[in-house]
């Protein structure tokens, strides 16, 4: 059984880093368009996504297998951890727990942000053309917008915290001292990951969204 929880955890971990963060930044990097060049860079950026070759096959592959098996093996590691382990220092103890309770927090995110665009393009309820106005209504609730704030920061100190655990526990990173130096350049990265991300949100507030989908529905009625 032991054997087994090892292969597992190294089959969780190992699918967190090479498809999952690569999509990940991919993401983000899409998503940051929006913030350097606006509405009409964001959708040529997802056009040259949905035109990939075999696109749902390698969703399917490289994105919601690995997401839905890294996600509720996830939950059940987060179930099982103890938040008071003393295994590392008190900061890095505190990056254990928080590394969980972001894991709980992004999946339930990931989750939400999923329904609302793929899912609701599934259903036929939106277009790939309509993701600037769906973000746009999402950036300009309230609501939505502290939700999706708090789904960034948590899906962005995962990312990089989930890394830095990625080189401790597969032998790239020995001693204390690469590992407090690891500390540093993966928190440095979650800055600028989280960084993007929010400006990308803030982006999405600009009405230049709400009018460029505006004039996409006046095209294709005229």
């Amino acid at each position: 059984m032991r054997t087994n929880s090892f292969y597992t955890r190294r089959l969780h971990s190992l699918l967190g880093v090479i498809p999952l963060c690569l999509f990940f930044v991919t993401h983000m990097l899409t998503n940051f368009q929006a913030a350097e060049g606006g509405p009409e860079r964001f959708r040529s950026a997802v056009e040259f996504i949905n035109n990939l070759p075999i696109l749902p096959v390698l969703e399917f592959v490289l994105i919601w297998a690995p997401l839905v098996f890294h996600g509720v093996y996830g939950l059940y590691v987060a179930y099982q951890s103890n938040l008071n382990t003393g295994r590392y220092g008190y900061g890095r103890n505190w990056a254990f727990a928080l590394q969980r309770i972001t894991g709980v927090i992004t999946l339930i995110f990931v989750a939400w942000h999923v329904y609302e665009t793929r899912i609701q393009v599934m259903l036929g309820n939106i277009g790939h053309d309509d993701f600037g106005q769906v973000m746009h209504d999402i950036a300009t609730n309230g609501l939505s917008f502290t939700f999706y704030t708090i789904g960034v920061l948590a899906a962005a100190f995962h990312f990089a915290n989930g890394l830095w655990a990625f080189f401790v526990s597969w032998g790239i990173t020995v001693g204390p001292r690469a590992q407090r130096i690891s500390s540093y350049f993966w928190m440095g990265v979650f800055v600028i990951v989280a960084g993007m991300f929010l400006a990308a949100l803030i982006s999405f507030r600009s009405e230049a969204f709400a009018e460029t989908a505006s004039v996409l529905t006046q095209t294709a009625i005229g």
